[in-house]
């Protein structure tokens, strides 16, 4: 091995033996530095580690190095999957529910749900790890019905904009939820889990509608249901507040809206939206938006029926 790859070597090898006994990392409470531990192994020292393996001569020498750092990560990974499996049984016993599921979040991750966040800041973070780890621990079913050309493919709603959305809702108990294009169900169980209202996910792909079914099931949220269906012509009826991560556009979105002015005329109703589909709700004529928002805003738009 020339030079220049044996101090490569040394600085990954005492890196990952660092994290490896490193008893921090192991404690639950930990969770945000265990997961940029996991994160260092998997796409710095690994990827690195693969890169010189190129190299044939070093070979075996690297082989066994990248063994040690997977090691390393399953252990930390480990201790995850230990932390929702207990966390989840405590879900199921009902003991963290509303506030406490909040509680358990700041626990967990630095969350603040009750903070006006900063629209274009608004990503994927570690709070999103953390309820992924909660809410959407199995694998990904893959799509079993085509989507037609306008329809969106499936993106998770970031955590934070979901807390956003309950604390701007104010929900009240006769409050009835229901996303539009709900995927694997989590805005859907998260915004029961705080707020206790009825909540409903429509979602066109009938392997995700069973996914997110299962676990409201093991998690008793008796509250929830997910329904298969088309949002053009489906069951709206109760439905107080909308939620739309932008699950399609153009001719769909437009009849969807068309469906949801005719619910209005009901009773009225609250749309919230994500993504690209906010512009193109701004511009009903039956809708007041609440906040004004940018063209080029990434976040959360609330509109209420006049």
């Amino acid at each position: 091995m020339q030079s220049g790859e044996q101090c490569i070597r040394a600085e990954i090898q005492s890196a990952v033996e660092n994290m490896s006994k490193n008893g921090n990392l192991y404690q639950e409470k930990n969770f945000c530095s265990r997961i940029q531990a996991i994160d260092d192994l998997e796409f710095e020292m690994i990827g690195r580690i693969d890169a010189l393996m190129e190299d044939r001569d070093v070979f075996d020498e690297m082989s066994d190095l990248k063994e040690f750092a997977q090691r390393t990560k399953c252990k930390l990974e480990s201790v995850n999957s230990k932390l929702f499996q207990q966390l989840r049984i405590k879900m199921s016993q009902a003991e963290y529910r509303g506030a406490n599921l909040v509680k358990l979040m700041d626990e967990y991750v630095d969350n603040n749900p009750k903070e006006i966040l900063q629209p274009d800041t608004i990503g994927y973070d570690e709070l999103d790890i953390f309820i992924n780890g909660l809410l959407s621990y199995q694998i990904i079913p893959g799509e079993t019905k085509a989507r037609e050309p306008e329809m969106i493919y499936y993106q998770k709603t970031p955590v934070r904009i979901v807390l956003e959305l309950i604390r701007r809702a104010e929900f009240k108990p006769q409050d009835v939820f229901i996303d539009l294009g709900s995927g694997l169900g989590q805005a859907v169980m998260l915004v029961n889990l705080i707020t206790g209202v009825h909540s409903i996910g429509l979602e066109f792909e009938p392997a995700f509608c069973r996914y997110a079914r299962a676990l409201a099931a093991e998690l008793h949220l008796e509250d929830v249901e997910f329904r298969t269906g088309d949002a053009r012509f489906a069951d709206y009826t109760g439905g107080t507040v909308f939620f739309m991560y932008t699950p399609f556009e153009g001719k769909i979105l437009q009849e969807t809206l068309q469906k949801l002015k005719g619910e209005a005329k009901k009773r009225g109703i609250r749309i919230f939206t994500y993504g690209p589909c906010t512009p193109v709700v701004a511009r009903q004529n039956w809708l007041h938006g609440v906040h004004e928002m940018k063209p080029e805003s990434r976040g959360l738009g609330e509109f209420h029926s006049l």
